[in-house]
């Protein structure tokens, strides 16, 4: 069964919400451990094939999605680099991180959109909300992202995120 995430743009903002069928330690965990982020991370048909993570405030995330679904046309193949710089961490409470396109080197791009998000777990009766708030430079980078396919990417990414949380 698949959760309905709810998706709202406010101006340069993108709220993203859904519910999940797990502790919000356990959701926790799954972004703050690199061997569990390689069990979920990116659209169906993608794997994380570079995961470094320090996770920590002022730790960085670098990590590389490369397509390996060759029914995916195009896109097989592909590698997306991205990099995420950790500001404030609240066990089990709240993620904040800037997150950029990047190179394999780690190198943000200049040509591609930063976000700023905000991650909160919000748990009752044993379920939890995420509550992923991301905030771009202006409208116009935002509809960039949108374009792109990004609310897709990141509910295909969601249903896996749950598959991985319901069987731990």
């Amino acid at each position: 069964m698949t959760t309905k995430m709810i998706s709202k743009v406010e101006g340069n903002v993108l709220v993203l919400e859904r519910e999940f069928s797990a502790s919000k330690e356990s959701l926790f965990q799954a972004f703050s451990k690199a061997e569990h982020l390689k069990q979920w991370w990116g659209p169906r048909g993608w794997e994380l094939t570079v995961c470094n993570l320090d996770f920590r405030e002022g730790g960085v995330w670098h990590y590389c999605m490369k397509c390996e679904d060759e029914s995916q046309g195009d896109f097989f193949g592909f590698e997306s680099w991205g990099k995420a710089v950790y500001k404030k961490i609240v066990p089990n409470e709240k993620i904040e991180y800037i997150d950029y396109f990047s190179d394999a080197d780690g190198i943000e791009s200049t040509e591609m959109p930063a976000t700023l998000s905000t991650l909160l777990f919000q748990e009752h009766d044993g379920k939890t909300k995420l509550v992923n708030r991301a905030e771009y430079e202006s409208q116009e980078a935002l509809k960039t992202v949108l374009e792109m396919g990004m609310e897709h990417g990141i509910r295909e990414t969601w249903d896996r995120l749950e598959e991985h949380v319901s069987t731990r």
